[in-house]
């Protein structure tokens, strides 16, 4: 396919520094660097300093679009939900992509084919953990995009099967597309890497690290009660913010089985440091009662650092073999599964090499090179209507 236009909901990949601005600064990267000829465009309501994002503006094919006017300025949500379809016009885009589960409200008038990336329908299978305006919200707009897209990515089998199931959405318009972590994660960690993170935190000589907002379906309290029975010197890390009520209730059975100094939080860390974090580790805990995919299980085992995850989701998609897989309720089998992997060096080895085996299935190249193939099926399906 000869150059084209590609414009983005930009919104996530100007202001967000994790979680959906890191997929969409990913999958924007990785298409520039793939297909430069084409030209990129992240439609936002502002832009922000983010020097996550300052790299990619340099390569000369990305560029970012903002409102035009300041009242359009001002209300970024309605000019996200309305005016960018008009824009897109404008810029002469050949095709828009939706990077975090949504289009424009007005995506049916498109003057051109669209594409959404749902990453999940978590708020339908865990609604704890969402207010109700939320949850409406998120129903309305997601499926309304659903529907509208030319095609919709889908980014697991998983969450592929719920659109199907709970939305009704043709299965042939929808494509699986695994997620890739960031570059990151597949150079290797130095020694000075790990001598600085080491330092840095003040780490303990064993832990278990668990990355990931905490929040009652993240489940981190498995982990927490499986910590009783494994060796003293053990501790768990628990990285990413928390949602209100849950960390309490986390530090509330802590402290009642004395197990409040084996447990560590950090918020906030840079971005770099996570790959130490990871490979300092004993092992990595993912234990999420639901997922859409488990991008922290693909970070963990591209540095080397097996698993625990739980079933009832995705996670085996994003872990395969590099993982052992429990019920998200049965703490007795998350400490055997830990406590062999801290002992037994080959066990660790064996998971460590299966899970890289594994994770290397999920590059920039294969993600570009799938996301392309959707483009072409789209601007195809797009002009046959």
């Amino acid at each position: 396919m000869k150059g084209i236009t590609v414009g983005y909901d930009g919104k996530r990949a100007v202001e967000n520094m994790t979680g959906l601005g890191n997929y969409s600064r990913v999958v924007v990267g990785t298409m520039s660097a793939l297909y430069p000829d084409n030209r990129y465009i992240l439609m936002a309501p502002r832009l922000r300093d983010n020097p996550r994002l300052e790299p990619l503006l340099m390569r000369g094919n990305i560029e970012v679009h903002t409102p035009a006017g300041a009242l359009a300025r001002r209300m970024g949500a309605v000019w996200r939900s309305a005016g960018m379809v008009s824009d897109m016009a404008s810029l002469g885009l050949d095709l828009y992509h939706g990077l975090s589960n949504e289009l424009p409200l007005t995506a049916a008038m498109a003057p051109c084919p669209t594409v959404v990336t749902i990453h999940d329908l978590i708020w339908r299978r865990s609604p704890r953990d969402y207010a109700a305006i939320d949850r409406r919200l998120y129903e309305l707009k997601y499926r309304r995009s659903a529907r509208a897209a030319t095609r919709i990515i889908a980014i697991s089998e998983c969450t592929r099967r719920d659109i199907v199931s709970d939305w009704g959405i043709d299965p042939g318009k929808i494509d699986v597309i695994y997620q890739g972590c960031d570059p990151i994660f597949t150079r290797p960690v130095t020694y000075d890497d790990r001598e600085r993170v080491h330092r840095a935190y003040s780490l303990p000589a064993r832990y278990i690290i668990t990355v990931g907002t905490v929040q009652p379906r993240k489940n981190q309290l498995l982990a927490v009660r499986a910590l009783e029975a494994l060796p003293a010197d053990v501790e768990l890390l628990i990285v990413g913010g928390s949602a209100r009520g849950y960390g309490e209730e986390i530090d509330r059975y802590a402290a009642s089985r004395g197990l409040a100094g084996r447990i560590r939080r950090l918020s906030g860390i840079p971005f770099a440091d996570l790959p130490a974090l990871y490979a300092l580790a004993s092992l990595s805990s993912y234990t999420s009662r639901y997922e859409g995919f488990g991008l922290p299980l693909v970070e963990s085992l591209s540095v080397g650092t097996p698993a625990i995850a739980c079933t009832g989701s995705c996670l085996e998609e994003a872990a395969g073999e590099g993982a052992v897989y429990v019920d998200p309720d049965d703490a007795a089998a998350y400490a055997r599964a830990a406590g062999a992997i801290i002992a037994h060096t080959h066990v660790r080895d064996r998971l460590a090499a299966k899970g890289r085996r594994h994770v290397s299935r999920f590059t920039p190249t294969a993600l570009a090179e799938q996301t392309m193939q959707t483009y072409t099926r789209a601007i195809l399906d797009f002009n046959l209507k």
